[in-house]
Formats: C-alpha cells, structure tokens, sequence
C-alpha cells in the first residue's frame, strides 16, 4: 500500500512497505520509474525482510516544492526519509539512476548502510548526454551541460517530454519495450500500472542534468572533474549489470566494480537488459538474496 511521509526540509515522499522482518532492505528506483516497479522484488522477499520502496522527489506520489540539480540531493532526501522511518542499519538498493543515489548515500553515511546493491547503475562517471546534429546523429566529444540544452535535446529528451505534457501513455510504452522491457515485458495490468507512473514525472531535464553532472571517479567525464569519493565507499557492493543493456553500457557496471576493488562483486547477466527484474525475477531475487544473506 502507498504511504506518504514528511520530511524535515518541506517534501512529501510517496513510499511502500512490504514485511515485518529483522532484515531491513530500502530500494531506490531510476529515472522514468517509481516506487511501483520494485513490487515484485518486494513481493519475492523471505518473510525475514521488512521492504522500503521511496518514490524519489519529483517522482511518483512524491512532491517536487524545490527542483534538484544533483543526484546528491536525492540522496539527502533519502536520508531525511530514513531518519524519519527510524531505520539506522540496513541493506540499501539502487536501479540505474538509482544507483547513483545510493552510491552518495553510502559514500555520506556509511554507519548506516550493511550491504550495496547496485543494478544497471549508472557509472561512477554520470552519464553524459551528446549534442546532436540537425539529422540527430551524436557529436563525439561535444557534451551538453546546462537545463537549457538537454530540455532542448531532439532525440533523448524533447520527445520524452512532450509525451509527458500529452499523457502519451503508447509512446512511454514503445520508449520501454525498445530500451528496457528488451528480453521479457511485465505482464499487461501490472505494465499499465507501471505506465501510469512514469507519466507522474516532473523532473526529467533535472535528473538527464543530475545524471550528467555526476562524477565521483578521479577522472574527468567531459561535463566536470570527478570528485574521487568513490575510494570512500566502503560497503561490500554486489554490481548487478546486463550483458546486454541497451541503456546503461556493460563497462560502466565492470568500471564500478574494478574501481571499488574487493569490497566489489560484479554478476554480469547473460540474456540481461537494463530492467533485470523482468528478464528472469528468480535469477535475480536468488543473486540479491545469497548477497545479503
């Protein structure tokens, strides 16, 4: 069921709860998602778990009173949440956008978090977006930086955008079955449900900026100079990548985890996309649940 909570700097958080376990696991959706999309994985945990699924400022049920400009905000709202749930030692769990989230929140607050458990995630590098030419063909090496250029951008964000003012719930749908939902889709009523979620968005040009802008390696992405925090993470981390997702490239999962080292595992999945839980929610479910246990 949807509950709603208030947090300490004036947003109202959308999230779900499943269980009544000592094992306390909290789950961080993407971009174009919502709490909604973690309901089998809640659904599928041992009765030992107790489940927390946010749906991110600007997402979902969630309110969107100030706009963000870095996933380090999110991060901070996800410790407001936490905070306010009483929760202060537990498994944490990122999806794509999500997994940039999470990586703050550890890097931030390791005290609080037992195990990582990144899932398609976006690198250590953000993900930064090309300009395009007048046939919408990428410009190597020029990258767009600013609101104003990514809101503009004909092909990764104009489209999506419109499709949003217009409730186009069938363009949302085939942006899915041909980035996402690329090995196995959810079946009719629950993908309807899904769908209706993601028009529910209000930050999109933010989070593409967020995504962009975020950097924690020692490198430069093309945007900005990495801050090197990700030597801070401390937290044994299961890497979680698709051997064929379309979205977020297989050497941005392998980079997290060589990057982290020993604390890292990576399971590269065979016949895996960008949306894991779809592709095969047993093999999954076993590879998170043997990691936390």
């Amino acid at each position: 069921m949807l509950k709603t909570i208030d947090l300490r700097n004036g947003e109202t958080l959308g999230y779900r709860k499943s269980g009544e376990g000592g094992k306390v696991i909290v789950l961080v959706h993407g971009n174009m998602s919502s709490s909604i999309h973690w309901d089998t994985v809640m659904s599928g945990l041992p009765n030992d778990y107790t489940a927390y699924a946010v749906d991110l400022r600007g997402f979902g049920a969630s309110s969107y009173n100030r706009r963000i400009s870095s996933l380090k905000e999110l991060s901070e709202d996800l410790k407001l949440f936490v905070d306010e749930l009483g929760l202060n030692k537990f498994a944490l769990v990122g999806w794509s956008t999500g997994g940039g989230i999470v990586m703050h929140f550890a890097i931030d607050y390791p005290n609080l978090v037992d195990k990582l458990i990144l899932v398609e995630s976006v690198g250590i590098k953000g993900y930064p977006m090309l300009k395009k030419d007048g046939k919408g063909q990428p410009l190597l090496g020029e990258f767009l930086k600013t609101k104003e250029e990514i809101e503009a951008d004909p092909i990764q964000v104009k489209p999506i955008l419109d499709a949003y003012k217009t409730k186009n719930k069938e363009f949302i749908k085939l942006v899915w079955d041909s980035a996402i939902y690329t090995f196995k889709k959810p079946e009719e009523e629950r993908y309807d449900s899904y769908l209706d979620e993601i028009l529910k968005q209000r930050n999109l040009v933010d989070i593409d900026y967020a995504l962009v802008h975020f950097n924690i390696s020692n490198e430069h992405n093309g945007v900005v100079q990495g801050s090197g925090e990700i030597s801070k993470l401390k937290a044994p981390t299961l890497v979680i990548q698709g051997e064929d997702d379309l979205v977020v490239p297989k050497a941005m999962g392998v980079e997290i985890a060589e990057t982290m080292g020993k604390i890292a595992r990576l399971e590269l999945l065979p016949n895996g996309g960008h949306a894991p839980i779809e592709d095969n929610l047993d093999r999954f479910m076993n590879l998170i649940i043997d990691f936390l246990e």
